[in-house]
């Protein structure tokens, strides 16, 4: 594996990716995918993918303009707009998630630092969120439409599962789904990329009990929200109405086993009746009845919000060796998620996906996730040249720089944002947009009626 150094080298070298054509062909055979030695070989078509995302997802009727202005391996190649989009189609997905596993694996030696370690081990952020796409009917088919539309009204929806390295921010994987898939339906696959003693952070929709007795069955570790519907009670030896017993309204089904502080106990969450959907039928039976969790409750100040109450579920129950407060302080960071999402659908415009087909879909999301970790790349050098934490260092500044610089250029001094923990943005726009009526009628429809309204003018 690369070191960090060696990896900036080469986005030095090339700083679109750092894939050279031996590894792309590489991928290609060990896909077992065979190609004609023509202009849009392997190597060039990924390159150019690359350069059509840092340059902002732009038409790929732009791309043959910007050819030009690449380090390609055929220097001067001249093509069409077709021709690229067919040399898209040409390489098959396993290629794409080949080449994506590599710059992980060129990147990951950094999530093992000391520096980025807590309290000895890797955290990890889960959460789910969605993209749009075109509307065709490949992609309604495979993705789903929000529910209330019209047809021809809409576009699809496909829900997206990430998994970042928390201390790093850089992407280990993206799963794209049905729009009404839930968080949990890939995350099994999420853990396939998690190491013994790693700690899996999240909302509340990841700390029932199926989840979290999957952690401890894999020697991994969680730190999640209390689920909403949960009913947590500090009382020492408190009634409960678990483990088979007859549910009461307003009684915890835990039991509560031991208590190492205020607001702070150890308790015994059992096994449900019903399995989840998401879940096999083998890895269910597998589950010991009842596992050994913490819970704890906290009330922190934050300026502009006032007080918040949290209340915490962890696998972490040792009180001296994981403080509360220390847990507390992990669970706060858990925003740089949102941050990270930020950074790849609105700085990189991966909310709105191009291509017109399941296949290119996806292909287009192992750029962008390729494309991103090599921006988090030239933001961990730079946070290490300019002595400052890596949260600190602007994403849109080092991914303008990928967008413009030219092989060889050193890499500059990057814009440091301010240490801004409690910062407070409301959701909501400022300008205000232009006053259209939304499309509630398909398009051919209101064309029908705007001539028809005409002829009668």
């Amino acid at each position: 594996m690369a070191s960090i150094t060696s990896s900036l080298q080469r986005i030095k070298d090339n700083p679109l990716s750092v894939l050279d054509p031996k590894l792309i062909e590489a991928a290609c055979r060990e896909c077992n995918y065979s190609w004609r030695d023509r202009e849009l070989d392997p190597a060039t078509t990924i390159a150019l993918c690359m350069q059509q995302v840092v340059r902002g997802n732009i038409p790929c009727s732009e791309v043959r303009h910007v050819a030009a202005s690449m380090d390609l391996p055929r220097p001067g190649a001249s093509f069409t707009t077709q021709a690229f989009c067919d040399a898209r189609i040409r390489l098959p997905l396993a290629v794409y998630h080949t080449l994506l596993t590599h710059v992980y694996e060129q990147v990951v030696p950094a999530t093992r630092r000391e520096e980025h370690l807590w309290h000895g081990h890797r955290t990890f952020h889960i959460d789910g969120s969605t993209f749009s796409m075109p509307d065709t009917a490949e992609l309604r088919k495979a993705f789903g439409m929000p529910s209330g539309q019209k047809k021809g009204c809409g576009f699809p929806v496909a829900h997206l599962l990430v998994l970042f390295s928390a201390a790093t921010g850089m992407l280990i994987d993206v799963w794209a789904s049905p729009l009404r898939t839930g968080d949990l339906a890939e995350t099994p696959e999420a853990h396939l990329h998690m190491q013994e003693g790693d700690i899996a952070i999240g909302d509340d929709t990841f700390s029932g009990y199926p989840h979290l007795a999957l952690l401890k069955k894999q020697g991994l570790h969680g730190l999640f929200p209390v689920h909403h519907r949960r009913i947590v009670d500090f009382k020492k030896g408190r009634p409960y109405s678990g483990d088979g017993k007859k549910a009461i309204s307003g009684m915890p089904t835990s039991r509560w086993v031991k208590s190492l502080g205020k607001e702070d106990q150890l308790v015994e969450y059992f096994k449900p009746s019903q399995k989840p959907a998401w879940m096999a039928q083998s890895e269910w039976d597998s589950l010991p009845k009842s596992i050994i969790v913490r819970e704890l409750r906290r009330t922190v100040v934050r300026p502009g919000l006032g007080k918040i109450t949290i209340t915490l579920v962890t696998t972490l129950i040792d009180p001296v060796k994981y403080p509360a407060v220390d847990l507390l302080e992990l669970r706060l960071r858990r925003w740089d998620v949102e941050t990270n999402l930020g950074a790849l659908k609105t700085t990189m415009e991966m909310d709105v996906l191009h291509c017109k087909t399941e296949a290119g879909i996806r292909k287009e999301l192992a750029v962008f996730t390729m494309v991103y970790n090599l921006v988090r790349v030239v933001m961990l050098e730079a946070s290490r040249r300019q002595e400052v934490a890596v949260s600190r260092i602007s994403f849109a500044d080092a991914y303008k720089w990928m967008r413009h610089a030219r092989p060889g250029d050193a890499l500059p001094k990057l814009i440091v944002n301010p240490h801004r923990p409690d910062r407070v943005e409301p959701r909501c726009k400022k300008r205000r947009p232009k006053e259209y009526d939304l499309m509630n009628k398909p398009r051919a429809v209101l064309r029908k009626l705007l001539k028809n309204k005409r002829k009668r003018a």
